[in-house]
């Protein structure tokens, strides 16, 4: 019984903070005994559908004298509150089977199973609006179960005769990612007039900001075309190949970026440290096994059993890297504050110093906001407006790349340059309060 709660227990943790994933999942269970497996979760309309397909049935019990209660065997849909429910039922005493709560949706007992087929069907329509997740509960002791599970969650439109492969919540997402893909082309044509213009004042920096603008649009367009597959077939189609294949390439490219302009190179000086190198040598491959992470949770589904290990291997890689990327911004606000000091030019190295020190708050906010608000966002929000965290992650995204462009844009008349005595003296004077004001 403890140990059955335990796994009860684990399931409640996977209805919380797994988010609903929509498309056609094929799953195989190899003689498993584990009394409850999570498969697929989906936020259902109030015209949903599941479809089963069975096939490789068997079942291996070590009583050959005895036949296993196959009723106690089975699938099921439940909601959150319903598992907590059943959770609560089996702690008092009064059900042993989750098949036998009336808190959950009864799909499909194998004690109506036909031996005889080698495939078996079954589908299951959904009325109350929620978000479902499909379970298989295995209730007989010392049972063990092998088959291939191929389910398909949607929500019907009668009056379109359209199947959904989206969760209620997401369905919007192939017009939410086209329109920021539409932005982010604009941008990047407006980066481009930017630097025909501003050819003479243009650095390498300003080149690499244009390609990290391509390569986010061109990843926002693959995720356009993997959803809309997935929102009218259930499956990728190969667009999913791409899409890790931009996600990767706009992942390292960025965090990148956000290093050279810490370091100030280009703009600043035309080399880096090994300090700075060292920070880029340790970027890069994280950013590499973050993206393989993101592979296998977004291939193997949100309950294959390797799932939550490569999640918190996502987690641990992405926070060292956020963190990582914040050392040369701070290494370059000590050095110009140190410079403005000594070299005479302060009112030169106090304006490059404010500069970097918005950046350093401005990516803080960024990662912040994009790493824990829409986090929270996504876990609060009612599964009809799951689309609601992808907007704000993308806003937030938006609002930096507009930020670091326009503040590092390419200048003929460098302002740094073109400062008189009085400004000169005004610094000096400033960067004295400072040093009174840190003792």
């Amino acid at each position: 019984m403890v140990q059955v709660r335990l796994q009860l227990l684990i399931v409640v943790a996977a209805l919380f903070f797994t988010a609903a994933v929509a498309e056609i999942r094929v799953t195989e269970i190899r003689s498993d005994g584990v009394s409850t497996i999570p498969l697929d979760e989906f936020g259902f309309t109030h015209m949903g559908q599941l479809e089963l397909n069975l096939s490789q049935v068997a079942f291996s019990y070590p009583s050959a004298s005895t036949k296993p209660d196959l009723s106690q065997v089975g699938f099921l849909l439940c909601t959150l509150e319903s598992w907590i429910q059943v959770l609560k039922q089996i702690t008092d005493g009064k059900i042993t089977c989750s098949l036998e709560s009336v808190a959950v949706k009864h799909v499909f007992t194998f004690d109506k199973f036909d031996k005889s087929q080698d495939d078996f069907y079954t589908s299951f329509s959904v009325t109350d609006p929620s978000q479902f997740t499909l379970v298989f509960a295995n209730c007989v002791r010392k049972l063990k179960v092998s088959m291939k599970v191929r389910s398909s969650m949607y929500n019907f439109d009668a009056k379109t005769n359209f199947r959904d492969y989206l969760s209620a919540g997401k369905t919007n997402l192939p017009s939410i990612y086209f329109f920021f893909f539409l932005i982010y082309s604009a941008l990047a044509g407006i980066w481009i007039y930017i630097l025909y213009n501003k050819r003479l004042s243009a650095f390498r920096i300003h080149f690499f900001m244009l390609a990290v603008v391509i390569l986010k649009a061109l990843n926002l367009l693959c995720e356009t075309e993997d959803k809309s597959f997935i929102k009218r077939t259930g499956t990728a189609h190969g667009w999913d190949v791409l899409f890790y294949i931009f996600s990767f390439f706009k992942g390292i490219s960025l965090f990148t970026l956000i290093v050279l302009i810490g370091t100030g190179w280009s703009f600043l000086k035309p080399y880096l440290q090994d300090k700075e190198k060292k920070v880029l040598m340790i970027v890069i491959p994280l950013q590499v096994i973050a993206n393989v992470a993101q592979v296998v949770i977004g291939e193997a589904g949100p309950f294959a059993h390797d799932s939550y290990t490569w999640k918190q291997v996502f987690l641990l890689v992405d926070v060292i890297c956020c963190c990582a990327v914040l050392f040369p911004i701070v290494w370059s606000i000590k050095n110009l504050r140190e410079a403005a000091r000594t070299d005479g030019k302060a009112a030169v190295n106090l304006m490059k110093l404010t500069l970097f020190r918005q950046y350093y708050i401005i990516v803080i906010c960024y990662i912040y906001f994009t790493r824990v608000i829409v986090y929270a966002l996504e876990t609060i929000t009612s599964y009809r407006y799951q689309w609601t965290s992808v907007v704000a992650a993308e806003l937030a995204t938006l609002a930096f790349y507009i930020f670091t462009g326009y503040n590092f844009r390419p200048k003929v008349h460098n302002p740094y340059f073109a400062l008189d005595d009085e400004e000169e003296e005004a610094a000096a004077e400033a960067l004295k309060l400072e040093d009174e004001f840190e003792l």
